[in-house]
């Protein structure tokens, strides 16, 4: 069984360390255009705070998630849009405390859940540990966005080893969106650390299709954000390589994905739920 202290601890300090990227801006600032198509800074928090309610039902109210799940399956290609628009229209100090109560309530009924707990979600149920995954991954991207959005470069930690690890889990799903047939066989996926010096290797080694490159170039591919033209990532094999152009840790429909740079959006932003987690626009 898994321990999901580790998880939940880094799922902390990654919402920390967004944070303090949006703790000290003017309220002017919160009102700035993210790369996602339609989404400010503001959306980017109330997104964030809008699924730590969802995630926070889900642990501790089953029926009462069930009945938000009813909700989001009336209208499943805009209630991501509709919670993120509902909570950014607060001030930013009200947005930021709702944002900072929720997740402390999470963290909260997370590492107090029974060992073998598993919750209710939009796909399989989830354990405390896939869901702390799921949320780190979500927190992690559109920190990038707001990132991006306020010229911040971030230096990449090893917290990047749950959304690697999620991103090799989710091929299977990458290409069943697509309306393709998944490989039959695993690949090798082979990622170069944040220190430099580790590796982290996923599937046989002696699979015959692989992928390698740095592990922050992998995460921003299956999180979408960035293009896979901008990565230093490396496909050996024909599957290997169209899973590069399809990877996402998100469900539902195909993520647009981000222009390369230079180019303009196509404002078809990757919306909907993560696999065993939360959506990522």
């Amino acid at each position: 069984m898994s321990d999901p202290t580790p998880v939940i601890d880094d799922l902390r300090e990654e919402s920390e360390e967004l944070d303090r990227l949006v703790a000290g801006l003017e309220p002017e600032r919160w009102a700035l255009s993210t790369p996602a198509a339609g989404w400010t800074v503001a959306h980017q928090i109330g997104h964030l705070a809008w699924t730590d309610h969802y995630a926070l039902t889900a642990v501790t109210d089953p029926d009462g998630f069930r009945a938000l799940v009813e909700q989001a399956l009336a209208a499943p290609y805009t209630y991501v849009d509709d919670g993120a628009e509902e909570y950014a229209r607060a001030e930013p100090a009200a947005l930021l405390a709702r944002w900072r109560e929720g997740r402390a309530a999470l963290e909260k009924a997370l590492r107090e859940a029974p060992d073998g707990a598993r919750f209710p979600w939009f796909g399989p149920p989830m354990s405390a540990a896939s869901v702390a995954t799921a949320r780190l991954m979500e927190t992690w991207a559109h920190a990038q966005d707001v990132a991006d959005t306020l010229g911040v470069t971030r230096a990449p930690t090893a917290r990047l080893r749950h959304i690697a690890w999620l991103g090799v889990r989710t091929r299977d799903f990458a290409y069943g969106v697509h309306g393709l047939t998944p490989p039959a066989d695993p690949f090798r996926v082979e990622l170069t650390a944040p220190d430099g010096d580790d590796v982290w290797a996923y599937g046989p080694e002696d699979a015959p299709q692989r992928v390698t490159g740095p592990a922050l170039d992998f995460c921003l591919l299956v999180t979408q954000r960035a293009h896979r033209a901008d990565l230093d990532l490396i496909a050996d094999g024909p599957d290997a390589d169209r899973w590069l152009d399809i990877a996402q840790a998100f469900a539902g429909p195909p993520g647009g994905g981000r222009e390369p740079k230079g180019n303009e959006p196509k404002g078809n932003e990757p919306k909907g739920n993560e696999p065993e987690g939360d959506g990522a626009r």
